[in-house]
């Protein structure tokens, strides 16, 4: 597929999606690396065209350059983010209580604290992403590993079997070396959405800290 053609598909994908207003996107790609320039309306849909250009079959890798511009009823003061995001935090049954702390600047915020394990993290940076007056998120949330401590073969192991559970990923073209919990992943996959499930599947490992993401996109 030629650079033209991918960057077609590309924007015929975010042209479909719904939450996405593409009107103020312009893509540009070379040798399957997608750039991603204008404006979107808030941080949710700047994440969301991201994820989208991933998806599509070709695309080796993207750079996101968009900028968030708020429109005037969606401004809120960094004040009024972190008594929001420290709230959100508070009701989302998957993160620690009192584990993660919310600092915010010009309407971005960066999650800081320590948790066990990265679904916790990840569900702190889902949980103030959506929020009105945010423009971007740094998460920051260190993992620390459980404190009983779990042999490296054991880990490897387990996330070489869900590798091959998972019928979006072809296990055979991937190799894990796992030691004092980081997990390293070499080889080819044959596409972003792909090596974004094989990641997914290695941080659902236990004990698993750090994650080397060294596959290769080959379509």
């Amino acid at each position: 597929m030629t650079d033209k053609e991918l960057k077609q598909h590309v924007q015929n994908a975010l042209d479909w999606e719904p939450s996405i207003d593409a009107r103020d996107i312009g893509v540009a790609v070379d040798e399957g690396v997608v750039t991603l320039r204008g404006n979107v309306g808030s941080y949710v849909e700047k994440v969301s065209a991201e994820r989208v250009a991933l998806r599509v079959y070709g695309v080796k890798g993207a750079a996101d350059d968009l900028s968030v511009r708020l429109v005037s009823s969606d401004e809120r003061t960094d004040t009024e983010i972190a008594q929001a995001a420290v709230a959100a935090l508070k009701w989302n049954t998957v993160v620690p209580a009192d584990r993660v702390t919310v600092t915010v600047a010009n309407g971005w915020v960066t999650l800081n604290g320590t948790l066990e394990y990265y679904y916790q993290s990840a569900a702190a940076e889902r949980a103030v992403r959506d929020l009105t007056g945010v423009k971007g998120v740094s998460n920051s949330i260190l993992l620390q590993a459980p404190v009983t401590p779990i042999r490296a073969s054991d880990v490897a192991a387990k996330i070489e079997a869900a590798l091959r559970r998972s019928a979006e990923i072809d296990a055979r073209r991937i190799n894990v070396i796992a030691q004092d919990g980081k997990v390293i992943l070499s080889g080819n996959v044959h596409s972003w959405a792909e090596r974004r499930e094989a990641e997914r599947a290695t941080w659902a490992a236990p004990g698993v800290t750090q994650v080397d993401d060294r596959l290769a996109v080959v379509p």
